[in-house]
């Protein structure tokens, strides 16, 4: 796979941050719950290859996507962290239309903050809300070519070694080329997982966009079996698992069977 100089600049210098050596002050148990807690004080760096095929009218495309995710959490006051996310995606496809042939390189970069509680609430939700943003980084037309901004938040519940709760967010264009479609969109993830004593966790999720300017939907549906490691005093867990489009764009989305794999580099505070 193909990713360009650029792309590649990106994972290198990430990867030289992820190979700093961890300090381990939580117990290996809890770094395993906070690993599956999106707005945990945590700071971790996940690479999420997503690979998908079938795609376009004729069907003869296929996508790899590197999603690299820096999670970072920074305490603002005694009782409120400020959590930043950040996806950066690093695409590599071909044939998704029948004149395209193939593209690769950066996406559009997607920064999220999310203010949250650092103590659950009475009932034991966890929860955080902020802002996002879509930054118009795109190359070689792998772009939407607009700026976006709109709300996101998560809410999610941690007990007896199981995990479910819901990521959503919203995105509208306000800035960008006049020639490219406008953006509205909502993101919803709902997602349920169980950690075994090993640290073996079994997830299931939907990453589903409702595009509200064409009124369709991208529905995978992701499971996964996720195992937390330490290689060299070096906390991980890796990922691997199926996924499943139950719904996507007529003409223009994935369909059938998708494959996933995940390293995520565990830094605890």
């Amino acid at each position: 796979m193909n990713l360009g100089q650029n792309s590649l600049r990106v994972l290198v210098a990430i990867a030289a941050f992820a190979a700093l050596p961890a300090l381990a002050e939580d117990s290996e148990a809890e770094i395993a719950k906070k690993s599956l807690n999106p707005v945990a004080s945590l700071t971790s760096v996940p690479f999420k290859l997503d690979y998908d095929h079938k795609i376009g009218p004729l069907q003869q495309g296929d996508k790899y996507q590197l999603t690299v995710q820096p999670v970072i959490p920074f305490s603002i006051s005694e009782n409120w962290n400020l959590i930043s996310r950040t996806l950066v995606p690093l695409i590599d496809q071909k044939n998704v239309t029948p004149t395209s042939g193939t593209q690769s390189g950066v996406g559009d970069i997607t920064p999220q903050l999310y203010f949250s509680p650092k103590a659950p609430t009475a009932n034991g939700w966890i929860w955080g809300v902020g802002p996002q943003a879509l930054l118009r980084t795109g190359t070689d037309n792998l772009s939407s070519n607009k700026w976006g901004l709109g709300p996101t938040g998560v809410v999610l519940k941690q007990e007896h070694g199981w995990t479910y709760g819901v990521l959503a967010n919203h995105m509208w264009s306000v800035a960008g080329s006049s020639t490219a479609n406008d953006i509205s969109a909502t993101y919803v993830q709902p997602f349920l997982s169980y950690t075994t004593p090993k640290y073996t966790t079994y997830g299931i999720n939907t990453e589903s966009t409702y595009n509200w300017k064409t009124s369709q939907w991208s529905v995978p549906i992701n499971a996964t079996v996720t195992q937390m490691l330490k290689i060299h005093g070096q906390l991980l867990t890796l990922q691997g698992g199926v996924r499943y489009w139950a719904d996507s764009p007529n003409g223009i989305g994935p369909r059938g069977w998708g494959v996933r794999f995940q390293a995520t580099f565990l830094f605890p505070n």
